[in-house]
This record gives structure tokens, sequence and C-alpha cells, in this order.
């Protein structure tokens, strides 16, 4: 495992707390999907990742719901793409030592290998803006 595949876990247990109606935190945080391939430091950081979104998704979800387009509904957004924004933008919004473009690049990239190439630049968009915005 590495940051990487830290921040697919972490955006694999986003996706398996919001599909599940917001199940507690400690349901989702063993990565009990990923098997073999735990390292202690990089399931820490997946840790930190999905408990952070989670105690701060309200602002995340502002911060996202913010930089949609007037005519497009939260409610719209595709359930992986939200996932892949919420961890994303609370790396953008809490983690500031990370830089700002690894961060976007890892998202398209998280993206890409679910296979919804089509959200890649509406994911890009969202993130810049915020990064440009709150990383000034």
């Amino acid at each position: 495992m590495n940051r990487h595949d830290s921040r697919v876990a972490a955006v694999q247990g986003i996706y398996s707390w919001d599909m599940n109606e917001n199940k507690e935190a400690a349901d989702v945080q063993s990565f009990s999907w990923l098997e073999n391939k735990k390292n202690d430091d990089d399931l820490a950081f997946a840790r930190l990742m999905l408990c952070g979104t989670i105690e701060n998704v309200e602002q995340i979800d502002s911060e996202i719901k913010s930089r949609l387009s007037p005519n497009w509904e939260f409610s719209r957004v595709n359930k992986v793409t939200l996932a892949i924004l919420r961890i994303s933008a609370y790396s953008l919004l809490y983690q500031k030592d990370l830089e700002s473009a690894v961060i976007i690049n890892e998202a398209v990239e998280i993206a890409k290998s679910f296979g919804i190439d089509d959200q890649t630049a509406f994911i890009n968009g969202i993130l810049d803006r915020m990064a440009k915005e709150k990383r000034q």
C-alpha cells in the first residue's frame, strides 16, 4: 500500500459510509476489504482522511455545493464522484502540507481508476476553484 492506495481506500470508505446512510466511522475505518495490503503508516493516513472527512462533512459539502453551477443540484452528483470530491476537499482544506496539484491529480487518477473518466473535468474544476480560493 502507498499514499495513492490510502486515498483510494479512503474514497471507498467514504462511499461505503455514504451509501449505508452515514453509518459510524468506526464501521468503515477497519478497511476490511483491503485484506493483506495493509501497511500501518498508509492505513493511518487513510483513517485520518476518512475520519477527518466524516467529522467535517458538513463544511466540506458546503464548499463543494458553493462551487457547483447554479442549475446543478448537489443530489445529482454521482456518489463515487462525491466520495472523491469529499476526500480531496478534506485534503485541500485541512492538510495544508500537501500540495494542491498533487491532491487534484490524485483525485483525477482515482476517478479514472473507478471508470468515471467523464467526471474528471468536473472533479478537476471543482477542486481547482477550491484550491485557488482556499489556498492563496
